[in-house]
């Protein structure tokens, strides 16, 4: 395994993380409102078809 400098690593790191683009403000808050009324949508769905399931098998079983 080849061995590096600690200094070499940090600035390797250094060198990495600037070529990043990172997310403005504007994105990030958009970006995390849509995962809400995406949650949001996937949770209803989701019950919605529980209660179908649990209807049917009501009805099936009682």
């Amino acid at each position: 395994m080849a061995s590096i400098n600690p200094l070499q690593f940090a600035q390797q790191v250094r060198a990495e993380v600037s070529k990043v683009v990172w997310p403005t403000r504007r994105e990030t808050v958009i970006t995390t409102i849509m995962v809400f009324i995406m949650a949001t949508i996937v949770a209803i769905f989701f019950t919605l078809v529980d209660l179908i399931i649990k209807a049917g098998l009501s009805g099936i079983i009682g």
